[in-house]
């Protein structure tokens, strides 16, 4: 798979792999194993990843699993293409945190005959697109999409849940923050959590009122 072997060998030209799921779904697992898996084909791969993103290390693309590889930390997705020059393989984690320019940044480098590897969060905590993951996957010419289990029913997972108390759509976080949930129990989640913050109270005035 992913045409490491072509039928037209003298054609020089790249492709775009993107890989997406919820929180603890192996988005990173499989990212590393197909960095790795070029390195030993001995290509030039370079790693990227957002610069906000230190949870296990500042240098290196680390999984749950503990499996790591070591790679750039950039600010911003225009940082990419200067330093991924003349490299055959260029692998990205934690796309979703890219500004809109990385969707560019990617297509210009599979124009130029690399081999791009995304892996990211394709929705947010409240269940919607996340970021420049829709384009990537839009444009991409190969999208896995894994999946977690579901840690409520057991079922496969696909929802990355918010237990923690933010609204910031960027919170970086692992179990404590997170757990994946399959769609029936992220629905169930979030109307419970709709009726809490439901304000059920009587109004201050009314309550007054009754009280005189």
């Amino acid at each position: 798979m992913f045409l490491e072997n072509t039928v037209n060998q003298k054609e020089k030209f790249g492709w775009i792999e993107v890989i997406a799921g919820s929180m603890f779904s192996g988005k990173t697992e499989e990212l590393i194993r197909r960095l790795k898996r070029a390195k030993f084909a001995k290509q030039k791969v370079e790693i990227f990843k957002p610069s906000i993103d230190t949870r296990y290390d500042e240098d290196a693309v680390v999984s749950h699993d503990s499996n790591e590889i070591h790679s750039t930390p950039v600010p911003a997705a225009a940082n990419i293409p200067i330093l991924a020059d003349n490299c055959d393989v260029v692998g990205i984690d934690e796309a979703q945190f890219f500004d809109d320019e990385i969707v560019k940044v990617c297509n210009d480098l599979a124009n130029r005959g690399v081999r791009v590897i995304v892996a990211g969060l394709d929705m947010d905590f409240k269940g919607n697109p996340f970021g420049p993951m829709p384009a990537l996957m839009a444009t991409a010419e190969y999208v896995t999409k894994v999946h977690a289990i579901c840690t409520r029913t057991g079922n496969l997972a696909n929802y990355s849940y918010r237990k923690a108390k933010s609204d910031n759509l960027v919170l970086l976080g692992e179990v404590d923050e997170y757990e994946p949930l399959s769609r029936s129990a992220y629905y169930k989640a979030m109307l419970k959590e709709k009726v809490r913050k439901m304000n059920v109270n009587e109004p201050e005035e009314i309550s007054k009122k009754k009280q005189a």
